[in-house]
């Protein structure tokens, strides 16, 4: 067997491994389809997180399986289970930083418990579409947060993959006036094609007179603000919560759900009059369960969000593509898992 594994400072390698073997309270999981992250990304270019000294990080927790051993103690699972692995659940974190990683063949659930670590999914819903659910909830999360509603007009900043399933979700849910800002054409087309309303190039074009004429402002405490309810930002541009503030309408709320690896400056005393709501959004406290739920309902819409697929014997391209601007979700297959 094999397991992907960080080594240093941009060092990914695919390493040989032995089998897991389940204790009384886990199940080991064959992995069919593990999307590749922009957290995974990010490990690879700090040469991996809590790595020990000589040891390294083994990645992948955007995973999807069979069941093919289960501990004595463990109720409800079965050989042949198709799940849904919440790595957040996991004792060892899966894929970000303890022991185990899931771009692997087979990893190990520890403490294993089906409906919290180990979610079934139905048998209708493809490998591929049921290793969304974990990027999926930190969507769902992040536009829960935005307490968007509709008849609600929101901005989603960032068309990366958590970025389009926002896009996804907000219109979902109702929202019918979603704008979606990013720098790359591809990405803009495919929030297009999941239900924005309109999208801006923040690279070519003015994003303030577009975002005014498309969602309208109004005068407020002496300056124009843009008609938005609401703000979510998933691209963490350096930029990108100064020009909120500057043109927020009173009362208006921003998510951030973009991890920021470095300090920004905002204007409090601009932020002061508008009154806004500022908060952030990380992973998915129960948000999991409610997308496996949606999947079978979805999952048309979810295959828009898979650009890229490779074996995982090219997990390694998959990962210089995942890089590239013109992606959104790459996924990685195992076997002979259909799409």
């Amino acid at each position: 067997m094999r397991v992907l594994n960080i080594h240093g400072v941009n060092d990914v390698r695919l390493d040989p491994k032995a089998a897991p073997v389940a204790g009384d309270a886990d199940v080991i999981v064959r992995i069919k389809a593990c999307g590749i992250c922009g957290s995974d990304l990010s490990y690879i270019k700090w040469g991996g997180i809590h790595r020990p000294e000589g040891g390294v990080t083994p990645i992948g927790h955007e995973a999807a399986g069979e069941v093919v051993a289960v501990g004595a103690n463990v109720k409800d699972a079965f050989i042949g289970q198709r799940v849904a692995i919440n790595p957040m659940n996991t004792p060892s974190n899966i894929g970000s930083g303890g022991t185990e990683g899931a771009f692997t063949d087979e990893v190990l659930v520890r403490d294993a418990r089906v409906g919290d670590s180990l979610l079934p999914i139905a048998d209708d819903v493809s490998f591929d579409i049921a290793a969304l659910t974990e990027p999926l909830a930190v969507a769902l999360h992040g536009v829960n947060r935005s307490q968007a509603k509709p008849g609600d007009k929101v901005v989603v900043f960032g068309c990366g993959p958590i970025g389009l399933a926002m896009v996804l979700w907000l219109v979902d849910r109702g929202v019918e006036d979603v704008i979606a800002v990013d720098l790359a054409p591809e990405r803009l087309e495919r929030a297009l094609a999941l239900g924005a309303k309109a999208v801006i190039n923040a690279g070519t074009e003015n994003l303030r007179e577009r975002l005014f004429a498309l969602h309208g402002h109004h005068h407020y405490f002496g300056r124009e603000v843009a008609d938005t309810d609401a703000y979510i930002d998933a691209a963490g541009g350096p930029n990108i919560l100064s020009d909120v503030i500057s043109f927020i309408r009173y009362q208006g709320r921003m998510v951030i759900t973009a991890a920021y690896m470095k300090p920004v400056s905002i204007h409090l005393g601009a932020m002061l009059t508008t009154e806004m709501q500022l908060t952030t959004a990380v992973g998915y406290p129960t948000e999991m369960p409610e997308v496996v739920a949606a999947l079978p309902r979805l999952q048309g819409k979810l295959a828009q969000l898979i650009s890229h697929r490779f074996g995982f014997d090219d997990v390694l391209e998959g990962f210089a593509v995942a890089a590239t601007p013109q992606s959104a979700k790459v996924m990685i297959r195992f076997g002979d898992a259909p799409a």
